[in-house]
């Protein structure tokens, strides 16, 4: 069988059997919940609840800020302790809403669609949209505004990426072990929405049970199909999975309904299904507690807004402390220099290395091996972008394509310099955007 790709890409160690056959374990809060009021692009959401009001699980307690944003629901009862501004995984202090947890989990009433394919397309889009459902594999882009395009009649292809191809994190792949049968289901409602598409669930071909579980849940379904992938970071790569699953590829000026497509993630398109058929907000998600420090590596089903730390205990403590703690993969996750952080609606994994190589690596010239360009999926050249961003030249930057990048940084883990060349390449890009937005 073929197996779909790209070009470029690396194979660093994928550390996945430190969790990948622990069980989704749901795991209930003990402490107060923090949900910031900024859990996704655009506009942040606005609070509908004051300080020292009682509220239930599923309710909401914050609306929408503008058209791309997204309400925010509370996962456990209790009274609003505070709103006010606290740290996020980025290290920003974002306006946030604080619950003082009950310990109840007393809960609203949800009403369940008995046969969602009497639902208009417009009913779909609103109950997605006031569920709070934004992209839960990390970008958090409001899920409404992505399945809303301005031709839905020219969509072909609506593709799940399945691939989790980020080292460590095994969250996706539990969801299609243990819940197949609801990332189906989600599948089939986003195809309500698109009279001419086809699903494609995109699969690593290391994950071997995951492809077969999913081919034969979908033998019998037209409108569906199982696309093995080659197993090479980045293939969850939005542009990566467009071309390794269809052939088709966009760039940076570009979305991916331009090429007829749409993309979502495992978790996202289970939250569709939870809105949508069951009625229920986005509450929850699969977090991954994972790495050589942490003593039983686990997949939790947690409440959103709980406190890092709190998982940590759940997954038995450190065995010896941490010199690099990250939230994601290793690749494109954020390094933390605390876990007293609220999870969130786009938190996928915290990853916990005992010891912290990149900052043991000593950098060296540039040797002009060419191996980030092999490494790079958009087919740059890391080495020059990096020099034009270290000396701030704006123009031959653009010249060369900086703006293509999409930040994966491959190009960093294959250079034997040590370069830390993503970095610069993501620092100049922001400088380059702001200029623009400027002018």
């Amino acid at each position: 069988m073929s197996l779909g790709t790209f070009k470029g890409g690396v194979h660093p160690y994928d550390g996945k059997e430190l969790s990948k056959d622990q069980p989704i374990t749901e795991y209930l809060p003990q402490g107060d919940l923090v949900y910031p009021l900024s859990q996704h692009i655009g506009a942040p959401a606005a609070p509908v609840v004051a300080v020292g009001d009682s509220v239930l699980v599923g309710q909401k307690i914050a609306e929408a800020g503008g058209f791309v944003s997204a309400p925010i629901y509370a996962s456990a009862s209790g009274t609003v302790k505070a709103i006010e501004p606290r740290r996020v995984v980025v290290g920003d202090m974002v306006n946030s809403i604080v619950i003082e947890n009950d310990g109840q989990f007393n809960s609203v009433e949800f009403t369940e669609v008995e046969d969602v394919t009497t639902l208009t397309k417009e009913e779909i889009i609103n109950k997605i949209k006031e569920a709070g459902v934004v992209g839960m594999g990390g970008a958090g882009f409001p899920t409404h505004v992505k399945l809303s395009p301005k031709e839905p009649d020219k969509i072909e292809y609506v593709i799940a990426n399945c691939a989790e191809c980020e080292p460590y994190l095994t969250s996706d792949y539990r969801r299609m072990m243990e819940e197949p049968d609801k990332l189906i289901a989600g599948m089939k409602i986003i195809l309500q929405l698109f009279d001419h598409a086809k699903g494609i669930f995109g699969v690593e071909d290391n994950k071997p049970d995951c492809i077969a579980k999913l081919q034969e849940l979908v033998k019998d379904e037209p409108r569906l199909s199982v696309m093995p992938l080659k197993t090479k970071y980045p293939q969850g790569g939005e542009r990566q999975l467009i071309f390794a699953t269809t052939g088709r590829s966009i760039n940076a000026k570009m979305l991916p309904a331009d090429a007829g497509c749409i993309v979502d993630n495992v978790d996202t398109i289970v939250s569709i299904y939870r809105a949508v058929k069951l009625g229920r907000p986005l509450m929850h998600r699969i977090v991954t507690i994972t790495g050589n420090a942490v003593n039983n590596p686990a997949n939790y089903n947690i409440c959103i807004g709980t406190n890092y730390s709190e998982l940590i205990d759940a997954a038995g403590g450190f065995k010896t402390q941490p010199e690099k703690i990250i939230s994601g993969g290793p690749m494109m996750g954020f390094s933390m220099w605390s876990v007293d952080i609220p999870t969130t609606k786009t938190t996928s994994a915290l990853l916990c290395m005992t010891k912290d190589e990149v900052s043991e690596f000593e950098t060296t010239a540039c040797i002009n091996c060419g191996r980030c360009v092999e490494a790079c999926p958009e087919q740059l050249v890391p080495s020059k972008l990096a020099d034009y961003s270290e000396n701030h030249v704006e123009e031959m930057f653009e010249k060369w394509y900086g703006l293509e990048c999409i930040e994966c940084g491959s190009c960093s883990f294959v250079c034997p310099a040590k370069r830390s060349l993503a970095q610069s390449i993501k620092s100049m890009k922001k400088t380059v955007l702001a200029n623009k937005r400027k002018k």
